[in-house]
């Protein structure tokens, strides 16, 4: 079976909801990892996962969707938290404690050598020093094709133009980018067109542009395509975009990037993702959907 592997950050959310909060298994990451083992892949989670209770919390919960767990580093640091505010649109506003914990302990010590044909990488793993710098050089040795998310948060560095610094260094890596329009909004003054086909100009094949409820826009070989958002009763956001990209890494494992150049399989891609993150903003929670549900 094709494996991927999907590196970064598994940490717990807690999140307020008319002030009851409660703990969720979250990260970016552990979202996707989940999504993509329910897509039926085998996705093998890179990243620290601590002792506690909540390390428990997320090791069950990702045992529990299939992901294997084979690459992970077990440690007795606490797990990173992420306080989580639900807003009046359904969309999460974080504050974390990422400081000293086993969430971000990457190191060339333990992470995996071999190659696998996908490495889905980002959100905060990849700006938190020194585990960032650690992540880099291990996916940059790597014969894999790179998916990067940048999910910025901007409460972790408000400095936009060290954000962007970071965000450029693990473009130049990747073979396909995928963000948010409100990402490429607080980090750059230029035009999404601009920027992207500068992305594009320097080796990146397919960027994927995700634009909350009016769906994804994505650049590829001197093309573009637009997918609208699927129609939903909404709940919350909650890893929508770690499930499209989930999707995006299905697509290069049955199809190969080269063939995912193709319009009529991007627009394909692009619809499954759509329909896939319509289901989980229509339940709570980083909660993605099964095959079957597809």
């Amino acid at each position: 079976m094709k494996r991927a592997y999907v590196a970064g950050e598994a940490l717990i959310d807690l999140i307020n909801v008319g002030g009851s909060r409660s703990a969720h298994v979250g990260g970016g990451p552990a979202n996707t990892a989940k999504a993509l083992a329910r897509l039926g892949f085998s996705s093998v989670f890179v990243g620290g996962i601590s002792s506690d209770e909540y390390g428990s919390l997320i090791e069950t919960e990702l045992v529990e969707s299939g992901v294997d767990l084979s690459a992970v580093h077990r440690s007795t640091l606490p797990t990173a938290l992420a306080r989580a505010e639900i807003q009046e649109n359904g969309s999460a506003k974080y504050e974390f404690e990422l400081a000293d914990t086993a969430t971000f302990a990457f190191s060339s010590d333990w992470l995996p050598s071999d190659s696998v044909e996908v490495v889905h990488v980002g959100s905060v793993a990849t700006l938190v020093e020194p585990g960032a710098s650690e992540l880099f050089k291990w996916v940059s040795d790597l014969d894999s094709v790179v998916v990067f998310d940048p999910n910025v948060r901007p409460s972790i560095q408000g400095d936009a133009s060290v954000y962007q610094a970071a965000v450029e260094k693990w473009i130049s890596v990747a073979g396909v980018v995928k963000l948010s329009d409100d990402d490429l909004n607080w980090l750059y003054t230029e035009s999404e067109e601009e920027i992207v086909g500068t992305w594009i100009s320097s080796g990146v094949s397919l960027v994927v542009v995700t634009l909350g409820a009016a769906g994804l826009r994505a650049y590829f070989g001197g093309d573009v395509l637009e997918v609208p958002g699927a129609s939903i009763t909404l709940v919350d956001t909650v890893g929508a975009g770690d499930t499209i990209g989930a999707v995006l890494v299905e697509g290069i494992l049955k199809h190969g990037l080269d063939k995912l150049m193709n319009r009529e399989v991007v627009d394909s891609v692009l619809k499954r993702a759509v329909k896939a993150a319509g289901i989980t903003c229509s339940r709570a929670g980083a909660n993605p959907p099964w095959k079957e549900e597809l």
